[in-house]
């Protein structure tokens, strides 16, 4: 993808790519299940802490993210890879399932939930988290930098809007519905994981992808 000048087509690479990295779809389903079981004051102190949480890691990565690979020496291969690896952990956790939500909504502090692991790594993905590094490392102008800033304002309203839904009708929706479409999205994510990898690869030369 091209950083250095700003069209149409840039803008909407960022969106989707900030979509997928810190959009609701992952976070969704554990916020319901995590938080199924608490009143609706707890509810929303949950999601505000959990939208805070991620919205200023991915701030912070935004600005920092070049001067952390130089720093820690790693490139944005590598960290694709990483991000891939992680990200088909929790993907796999997603399809096969467990009770380990269950008992964390029951025998942890509301608050650390919502930093962990709703905050990061569900909301903010490892997915987001190599968008965002990459984004900033690859930007070559403070044009470029200023529209992955306001794409990401965009989609973090669009997390707060998505979030307080979910506080007002968790009640009503199907959990049945719900668990499928949580399943749904764990496969889909395993691809992306798998992309994600892939593309690491190809970016340290081990090997080369075909052109799309």
């Amino acid at each position: 993808m091209n950083y250095t000048s700003i069209d149409f087509q840039l803008v909407v690479d960022i969106f989707l790519l900030l979509l997928i990295g810190i959009g609701p779809k992952i976070a969704l389903v554990p916020f319901l299940d995590l938080t199924k079981a608490m009143d609706d004051a707890s509810k929303g102190r949950v999601s505000r802490k959990m939208l805070t949480t991620a919205g200023a890691v991915a701030l912070i990565l935004t600005g920092l993210g070049e001067l952390l690979s130089r720093l820690l020496h790693f490139s944005t291969g590598s960290l694709s890879i990483a991000g891939g690896i992680v990200l088909v952990i929790i993907a796999i956790n997603m399809v096969l399932g467990s009770e380990t939500s269950a008992r964390a909504s029951e025998d942890t502090d509301p608050m650390r939930l919502a930093v962990f692991p709703l905050a990061v790594p569900y909301l903010l993905s490892p997915a987001g988290i190599v968008a965002l590094i990459t984004l900033s490392s690859e930007a070559d102008s403070a044009a470029v930098f200023a529209v992955v800033l306001g794409v990401l304002a965009v989609v973090l309203a669009l997390d707060v809007v998505v979030f307080r839904w979910a506080n007002r009708v968790s009640e009503h929706l199907d959990a049945s519905r719900m668990l499928v479409t949580e399943k749904v999205f764990g496969v889909l994510l395993s691809a992306l994981a798998v992309q994600l990898v892939l593309n690491g690869l190809d970016s340290v030369g081990v090997i080369e992808l075909g052109s799309h």
